[in-house]
């Protein structure tokens, strides 16, 4: 196989508000962490077990500019990107940081979720780098229960 893939696809909670940063008249970047949460029982104790992972996500433009104005902390993401590595000199250190760059983010629960919905719409708000949409309440055909189904499952 000669092609590699790089896509990251993450459900989680913002830790803190979005930071955006101006770099010119027209451009900008907004930055913001994200959590994930794993679940798990210890077979020797029976105790429920949190994993918490940190994810910095990365915006441009038109997408960074929307998550500022409806995203802060505590708030449900889906997003989509694309890992990348970034790496500077710290004193005479390397260090790296891996981000991810966003390029679709689907507001799943907002500040402004509760008596004004988002873009004054029912569904979830959904940006992404080309475009801007407001998801309908079903979002695929996979949402729909369909009991002619002979599938045991």
């Amino acid at each position: 196989m000669s092609g590699s893939v790089n896509k990251v696809i993450l459900v989680g909670n913002l830790g803190d508000d979005v930071k955006i940063h101006h770099f010119d008249e027209s451009n900008c970047l907004g930055r913001f962490p994200i959590a994930t949460n794993e679940f798990y029982t210890t077979r020797e104790t029976g105790e429920r077990v949190t994993q918490t992972e940190w994810h910095n996500i990365v915006t441009r433009n038109k997408l960074a500019e929307l998550c500022g104005k409806y995203l802060s902390k505590g708030d449900t993401v889906y997003v989509e990107g694309k890992l990348k590595t970034r790496k500077w000199d710290d004193n005479g250190n390397t260090r790296y940081s891996t981000e991810i760059h966003a390029s679709s983010i689907q507001f799943l629960s907002t500040k402004n979720s509760s008596g004004n919905n988002v873009a004054g719409k029912e569904g979830n708000f959904t940006a992404s780098q080309s475009s801007v949409s407001v998801a309908s309440e079903k979002t695929s055909d996979f949402d729909q229960e369909d009991d002619t189904d002979d599938l045991p499952f």
